[in-house]
Formats: C-alpha cells, sequence, structure tokens
C-alpha cells in the first residue's frame, strides 16, 4: 500500500497542498496531470529525494517519512531511465545490491533471474550508449527491482519509446507487477498507458489529488 496523508510541500510559488490519497497493496495506480503540477516532485517524496513540510507518508503500515530512500522499500524508474554511463548492462541491474554490500554470488545470480525475465540477458556487458530505447528502460526496470522491493515507481518510463513498444512493454509491466505482487505507482500523459494498466487512476490539479475510476 501507498498512503500520502495530508502531505504538504513548497518551493517558490508552488505548492502541494495537504495531498491525500492510497494506492491498495497489490494495485497498480496511474497517476495523470498537466506538465509542472507536482508529480514527480510526489514520486521524490514518496522516494525519500524530498522532505515534506508537513504530513505524513506510509509504505504498508510503516510511516516512512523519515526514513532514508535505501530503508523505504522502494524500486523507482525516473524519467528516460537515468543510467549510468560507464556502468555496463550487468553492473546497472546489481547497483541496489552492491551498494547494500550484498555478497557477489548473490548479486550474479539475482543479475542473471531479472535478465532473463527482463530479455536483456545477451546485453550484459554493453554500455547504455549502444542500447535501444527499449533496453535501456527494461534496464532501469531491472535495476529498480534488484533489491525486491513492494512498491514500484515509475516517472513516463514509457514516453521516449514508440507505440509499438510501449505497448509491448505496458504488458511487461502490468505482468511483472502481478506476478511480483507489486504496489505501482505510474506517472504518465497518456490516457492509453492509464488505460491499459491502471487499477486505480489518480489526478493531480493544483496541487491535490483526484482520484478516478480505472478503465
Amino acid at each position: 500500500m501507498i498512503r500520502f496523508d495530508a502531505v504538504s510541500w513548497h518551493a517558490g510559488a508552488f505548492r502541494l497542498d495537504a495531498v491525500s490519497f492510497t494506492v491498495p497493496a497489490g494495485s497498480y495506480g496511474v497517476l495523470m496531470g498537466r506538465t509542472g503540477c507536482g508529480k514527480t516532485t510526489l514520486l521524490e517524496i514518496l522516494c525519500g529525494l524530498r522532505q515534506p513540510s508537513g504530513g505524513r507518508v506510509f509504505i504498508g503500515e510503516r510511516d516512512v517519512t523519515d526514513l532514508p530512500p535505501g530503508e523505504r522499500g522502494i524500486g523507482y524508474v525516473p524519467q528516460d531511465g537515468a543510467m549510468f554511463p560507464t556502468m555496463t548492462v550487468r553492473e546497472q541491474i546489481g547497483f541496489a545490491l552492491a551498494i547494500r554490500k550484498r555478497p557477489g554470488a548473490e548479486i550474479t545470480a539475482r543479475v542473471k533471474e531479472l535478465a532473463e525475465h527482463l530479455g536483456v540477458a545477451h546485453l550484459l556487458d554493453r554500455l547504455p550508449q549502444n542500447l535501444s530505447g527499449g533496453e535501456r528502460q527494461r534496464v532501469a526496470l531491472g535495476r529498480a527491482l534488484a533489491a525486491k522491493p513492494s512498491v514500484l515507481l515509475l516517472d513516463e518510463p514509457l514516453s521516449a519509446l514508440d507505440e509499438e513498444l510501449r505497448d509491448d512493454l505496458a504488458a511487461l509491466l502490468k505482468r511483472l507487477q502481478r506476478e511480483l505482487n507489486l504496489t505501482a505507482l505510474h506517472i504518465t500523459h497518456s490516457r492509453r498507458e492509464a488505460e491499459q494498466l491502471a487499477d486505480v487512476r489518480l489526478r493531480m490539479e493544483a496541487g491535490r489529488i483526484e482520484t478516478a475510476p480505472a478503465g
């Protein structure tokens, strides 16, 4: 479960005012809204990259408002994947486990498992500049899932892809979310993506969240 309880944040003239919403455990939430309305800021608060000025943030039954990012049990796919330019695909996927100082054999096994699951096993020794857009997003997804999070956050993960690739990756996202029993929150401008993915549809307007029926 993801829950915001009257969360506020401000920078200059921009404000999020007492934002409250819930994405139930095991559900796929899709958040839409105009550019600049605060969608990415909301994800960054959820990840722990920004600290709210008021309210509380919950993952499951845990209040994570004051926890550092690495202790929240969240996998995050930022816009355009945000690949590390000097790391191979193997290193990208294993990154979250490496910084947690997991044993080498565990990292190797997890990278192999995810690479096969995501169809990038043949790309493990490539650098990001040698990947297509769709391949980059699959690698970013693998990196986000490596530490077995309970929550997956995705910031416009399909926006740079052509329509056929979008449909393929949307199907992959939905399948993984169900198979891994993840609670997902996905930002998009695309109504088609929302229709394909959403169990819970949210819309941000003027720093507030509205909930709409999925489908």
